[in-house]
């Protein structure tokens, strides 16, 4: 019974990226929204914090759309993406029916980053572009110490994407680089393939799980900013090689805890910057630098 559950602790692990279950206590806490930029870890100046927050302010007075900007220490215990879902459901920018609020977070000491896109935007900033902004606006900019470009140029970028205006076509350098992260992702993906292929078939069989392996291989492709195509070539490639994989189990059906804890609801500030309701469901892209 051990060996199964740590068995399912792993297999959670690798390829949904999310405990489990995991209790309130301990995670960190989410801030008020009070302003369109809130920085927990002191790193704009007063100056910068200003200009930005005019900035998404005046946006959010033209356009109804939301961008907002958090800046904070850590996300651990939780992931990047898990805290963003978190502090989406909390903080709900955007209007309610329109869905259309998008976070950029940064978490300084994990040197990680994230955008968080809300339903109605999934079409203006798919995945793959949140990832392009964050690889090529973003990332450089942070990697020089130049905390307050990186996040200029990624909420210009943002504006003009929900505004209907398209980004430029990547240079050849940052289509290398792309191709270069994919290429390193490679391993990892095969890894997890092995080691959830293995667990799968073991609970449900050979062609269910190895269905399951293929489905959740590319689902996680397209987390990390793939295309639709990759996301379909890795899946389909995940599914061949754990159905060639030697060994199946019973087929019975591990019991996985239910739920996820531990949200907690960030108290609304003054109505300098309030969300509108907005809703999330896990668009967007994470990154580092």
């Amino acid at each position: 019974m051990a060996v199964r559950w740590k068995s399912l602790l792993l297999a959670g692990c690798l390829l949904f990226g999310i405990a489990s279950s995991q209790a309130a206590d301990g995670l960190v806490d989410i801030p008020p929204l009070q302003t369109a930029v809130t920085d927990l870890t002191q790193t704009l100046s007063a100056e910068e914090k200003t200009a930005l927050n005019q900035k998404l302010s005046q946006f959010s007075q033209q356009a109804g759309s939301q961008v907002a900007v958090l800046l904070l220490p850590s996300t651990q215990p939780e992931d990047i993406a898990q805290f963003g879902i978190r502090l989406a459901d909390a903080w709900k920018i955007g209007r309610a029916k329109e869905d259309d609020g998008v976070i950029i977070i940064v978490a300084k000491n994990d040197r990680k980053m994230r955008i968080e896109v809300g339903y109605g935007l999934e079409g203006a900033i798919p995945d793959a572009i949140a990832k392009r902004i964050i690889s090529e606006q973003i990332a450089p900019a942070f990697k020089q110490g130049q905390f307050y470009q990186g996040l200029n140029l990624a909420t210009d970028s943002l504006i003009k994407l929900i505004q209907g205006e398209q980004l430029p076509a990547p240079t050849k350098q940052a289509r290398q680089a792309h191709a270069d992260d994919w290429m390193s992702m490679l391993p990892i993906l095969m890894f997890a393939a092995i080691i959830g292929g293995a667990i799968f078939k073991s609970m449900l069989g050979d062609f269910p799980g190895s269905l399951v392996t293929g489905g959740l291989l590319g689902g996680l492709a397209g987390w990390l900013g793939a295309t639709a195509l990759i996301m379909g070539l890795i899946g389909l490639a995940a599914f061949v090689f754990t159905l060639a994989m030697g060994g199946r189990g019973g087929g019975s059906y591990g019991a996985y805890p239910g739920g996820f804890g531990g949200y907690s609801g960030g108290s609304r500030g003054p109505d300098i910057f309030s969300g509108g309701g907005g809703g999330f469901g896990g668009g967007g892209a994470s990154g580092d630098w």
